[in-house]
């Protein structure tokens, strides 16, 4: 007899926060200027996020910062993953790349800030104006959770 199941709905949007952020540069460099800008500390997580798709395994890049004294953590994490696909016949083009995606809903978003702990909307509002205030910036905006269909991705 079946008392209790839990499903992915049954954990709220509220239990995280997720910012896609648009920007056409490597993520050491969107790290450093997150650092720089939103006087946090991110740096590289010692585990990468990995994820199967139908063409291989993907490796997603994690960047983490840990706030003791708040008891809030961010998260910086790709979207995208290069691929690269060995052609049969052997010529000067035989390599050629695909993208694999860890939200494929969001392919357009490069990568996704995501926002653990107490915040609030308007600390969230003023993340996300400083963040669009960089010239290195496209944009950002906050994405809906519970909205996303592969949001188990996010779960680590």
């Amino acid at each position: 007899m079946q008392i209790h199941s839990l499903t992915l709905d049954d954990f709220s949007s509220t239990d995280y926060f997720l910012v896609g952020i648009h920007a056409a540069m490597e993520d050491y460099r969107l790290a450093y200027l997150l650092n720089l800008h939103l006087h946090i500390k991110l740096k590289r997580s010692d585990f990468d996020l990995d994820s199967k798709h139908s063409n291989g395994n993907a490796t997603y890049s994690l960047f983490e910062y840990n706030n003791t004294s708040t008891e809030n953590n961010w998260f910086l994490i790709s979207n995208r993953y290069k691929a690269k696909i060995q052609s049969e016949n052997l010529s000067l083009f035989s390599e050629s790349q695909t993208f694999t995606y860890l939200i494929p809903e969001k392919k357009k978003v490069d990568y996704f800030l995501k926002l653990e702990g107490d915040f609030t909307s308007k600390t969230i509002e003023k993340t996300i104006e400083k963040i669009n205030n960089l010239p290195q910036i496209i944009t950002s905006y906050t994405i809906k959770t519970n909205e996303l269909k592969s949001k188990e991705s996010l779960i680590f």
